[in-house]
């Protein structure tokens, strides 16, 4: 009995021992995901939304000032707060996570593009719902992008929608709408973090429903659905049997697509290595969680995949609009040299991470 049960056990040992040969050995995940997380959301992701707000504030009292008196100077005053408002927007809607998944913020502040005809019609009724998802395309930074520049050819004719109109009333009630919509959701993420921070910071662990893990997904797909389908892929025709210019971002004021792009690829790379929103000091990051499991070879694969794409998107025309028309092929180069880091991102980095991908692919390009 005890013969055959000593085979047994070799047997048993024998198998098993050959099967763990078959497996390569991981390194030891030994990195501290809190302290990432603490420079994370103190450093880089609070900083960002109160920069934000600010910038929410100084577009809200703009919008206020030229409702109340339209006119070539409080209009010009109003383009420029909605642009800079606009860029810092680039820096935040990656974090979809806490009050923001919540509240499906990024819905109701850049869906593009924009319908419209949906705002007209709310124009012309009067009434409506901005907490309708049939609304989320009719709202935001491209409502306000038509507001602004495309409701004429000229200045003088789009003020004349908030001066001689007959409805002029109704176009600046929209605008004050639209911009109170925007303020109210900022200042619900904004304010949710002063109590959120502690979830986060202290959700360590590797599960599906972790920060880390969530906020891994958030920027990866913020990376390839936000920045390389949205601002390049789909008005190249990546996705479609035409290419599409007229779904490219800021698309009445079109001469700032590459601005807005270049904005948004730089919050990619700043938070990639952990660099604070306000100064050029860096901590705890992604790069270094790849570091820490001796994969400095995919971190720098990663970030010169990032700048060769910066690069390429510095080729384009300011206007992404013109660019399409003109000269495709530079945009579908650029998205090429972004799709290669979505590999890195999906793939390499996931798996050296342990984490799942979180989201359903739509693209079918992996």
């Amino acid at each position: 009995m005890l013969k055959r049960f000593l085979g047994i056990l070799v047997v048993v040992l024998t198998v098993y021992a050959c099967s763990s040969a078959d497996e390569e050995p991981s390194p030891s995940d030994s990195f501290d995901r809190g302290v990432m997380l603490t420079h994370l959301a103190d450093n880089i992701i609070i900083p960002a939304h109160q920069d934000f707000m600010t910038k929410m504030s100084a577009l809200k009292a703009a919008g206020e000032v030229f409702t109340t008196s339209p006119n070539q100077s409080h209009l010009d005053a109003l383009r420029l707060s909605w642009f800079s408002a606009y860029k810092n927007w680039q820096h935040i809607e990656m974090f979809n996570i806490g009050k923001a998944e919540e509240l499906q913020y990024r819905f109701f502040m850049n869906v593009y593009p924009l319908t419209t005809s949906d705002v007209e019609s709310n124009i012309a009724d009067g009434s409506y719902d901005l907490e309708s998802a049939n609304n989320h395309d009719a709202q935001g930074f491209p409502a306000l992008d038509y507001l602004l520049h495309g409701l004429g050819s000229s200045d003088a004719e789009i003020l004349e929608n908030y001066t001689t109109a007959t409805n002029n009333g109704n176009y600046k009630k929209y605008i004050t709408d639209v911009l109170n919509q925007m303020y109210s959701k900022t200042e619900a993420v904004v304010s949710d973090w002063a109590t959120y921070r502690g979830e986060f910071v202290s959700s360590t662990s590797n599960t599906a429903t972790s920060a880390v893990n969530k906020l891994v997904n958030d920027y990866i797909f913020y990376y390839e659905k936000g920045l390389r389908a949205n601002k390049l892929g789909i008005p190249a025709g990546i996705f479609s049997p035409n290419q599409l210019p007229e779904k490219v971002e800021a698309f009445y004021k079109k001469d700032i697509s590459k601005e807005l792009a270049l904005e948004s690829i730089k919050s990619v790379i700043d938070f990639f290595n952990g660099k604070n929103y306000s100064s050029d000091a860096t901590g705890s990051s992604f790069s270094d969680y790849l570091s820490s499991l001796d994969r400095n070879d995919l971190t720098q694969t990663i970030l010169n995949q990032f700048n060769i794409a910066k690069n390429q998107i510095n080729t384009l025309d300011n206007n992404f609009y013109l660019q399409v028309n003109t000269d495709n092929s530079k945009m579908t180069e650029a998205y090429d040299e972004l799709q290669k880091a979505v590999i890195l991102l999906k793939t390499d980095m996931l798996q050296a991470l342990s984490i799942n991908i979180d989201y359903v692919d739509g693209d079918g390009d992996g």
